[in-house]
């Protein structure tokens, strides 16, 4: 059977991150089992076996970075032998195999006749001390690059070590080469660097980013967490934001979720949300605007026909925006529907890669938490983000000049002013508030 490979699970995704085994190596897998959780640009996402039969082989041990492509696991027949020239999955493996290849030629390769001269002109260390005359006069050997100096059986290079756990030696001063590996195969993880680390008094190099005054804790950033500061640089600096905001009459709305919810909890009216009828309304409003549903494409603008609505999750290791399709063609019920399953699904890591994929705008709503209003980072490449706040009670003026109590809700819509426009911001933001103070537009 093939070795199996770091699965490329997103459209975006160059390398993931090995975060658990949910199998161990000598346990029988059948196709469709969980074998392992890995964690893209995106999220982290349980991965199902692709073969029947048995792990025969784990080549990447639980932390480790791998490029989509390298093996990690072996799966065969029971008693079966992985390849022989087998190497564990590790992205520096690679890097190492070259140097030392470099280094043999190196070290085969005669020096020059300048060399040699410059070398026999060159007096010998010895020379310097006080050594014989006759010393002095002996040539010196060529000199061999400096590697040379490491025995060709130890060496930090030739150790069995995960990126994770070397990273982590680099950061604590620990000298790899001398720790004593607990994983696969006598393989240093990130736990015997660490354990190293406290032993043997190793710390981290001094930082040159200013100190923070104070005790705490550093926590290392998560392949996500990385993803999404990367992300987000490259959509605040190149894509040039600018900002709508409008406050909705939310009383109609709030009139409308309360007779829903008077069906009974039994019924499914009864579980519509406030956030699903912002959902169906702005996936509506860019229905009736359809040049809102775009993104910019180096030389041109791209228009998409259907309105795949991409809703901002927050999970524990930080935020993902799965996507329902089409979502013009659902109902009320069906978008509500839809987004509790993906939710969920996301929560628990159980969302498919293509289910992140595609989104041609965002809705993010905070209102939950309590944030009035906010202004969202776009998701690139597409055309806006919508940022949906806390519906309030304040002293508002009704249509008889009359000072009264009412409901409001602010919503933000943060632009990409090369595919949006003010105008067309506004026009798009026109519909949605009338949309949400008459949703009954919204159940035909």
């Amino acid at each position: 059977m093939p070795e199996i490979q770091m699965p490329k699970l997103s459209d975006t995704m160059s390398e993931g991150t090995l975060v658990a085994w949910k199998k161990k190596k000598g346990d029988k897998v059948s196709t469709g089992d969980i074998i392992a959780e890995i964690e893209t640009d995106k999220a982290t996402m349980e991965w199902e076996s692709p073969e029947d039969g048995t792990l025969i082989e784990i080549y990447v041990e639980e932390g480790g970075k791998v490029n989509v492509g390298d093996r990690i696991a072996f799966i065969g027949s029971e008693g079966e032998a992985p390849p022989a020239e087998a190497e564990k999955a590790d992205p520096e493996a690679k890097d190492e195999k070259k140097a030392s290849e470099k280094k043999g030629q190196s070290e085969t390769e005669k020096p020059t006749p300048a060399a040699e001269k410059a070398a026999e002109a060159e007096p010998p260390p010895e020379s310097k001390k006080g050594a014989k005359p006759t010393e002095a006069k002996k040539p010196s050997s060529p000199a061999k690059p400096a590697v040379e100096a490491r025995p060709e059986t130890g060496g930090e290079a030739r150790v069995k070590a995960s990126p994770l756990a070397r990273r982590v030696a680099a950061e604590l001063g620990v000298d790899i080469s001398a720790v004593k590996g607990t994983g696969p195969d006598g393989r240093v993880t990130e736990t015997d660097v660490r354990a190293a680390g406290k032993t043997k008094g190793g710390s981290a190099p001094q930082s040159t980013a200013p100190q923070i005054v104070g005790e705490g804790s550093r926590l290392n950033l998560t392949g996500m967490r990385k993803i999404i500061a990367e992300r987000l640089v490259a959509s605040k600096g190149p894509v040039p934001h600018f900002y709508l905001n409008i406050e909705v009459d939310a009383g109609p709305l709030m009139a409308a979720r309360a007779e829903l919810k008077s069906a009974g909890e039994g019924a499914e009216a009864s579980k519509i949300t406030v956030n699903d009828f912002v959902l169906k309304a702005s996936v509506e409003a860019a229905v009736r605007v359809p040049k809102a549903n775009a993104s910019f494409d180096v030389d041109a603008i791209m228009q998409y026909n259907d309105v795949n609505l991409a809703i901002a999750v927050a999970i524990e290791d930080g935020l993902v925006t799965p996507v329902i399709r089409a979502a013009q063609g659902k109902s009320l019920r069906e978008i509500s529907e839809a987004v509790k399953d993906l939710a969920h699904r996301a929560r628990h890591k159980r969302m498919k890669p293509e289910e992140f994929q595609g989104g041609t705008f965002t809705v993010s709503n905070l209102g939950s938490y309590g944030i009035d209003s906010f202004s969202a980072i776009i998701n690139p490449p597409q055309g806006f983000i919508l940022s949906i706040g806390a519906i309030v009670k304040k002293a508002v003026i009704d249509s008889c000049d009359q000072i009264v109590v009412g409901q409001r809700m602010s919503i933000g819509m943060s632009c990409d002013h090369r595919v949006i426009d003010g105008a067309l911001g506004a026009e798009y933001l026109k519909e949605l508030r009338q949309l949400l103070e008459n949703p009954a537009l919204l159940l035909i």
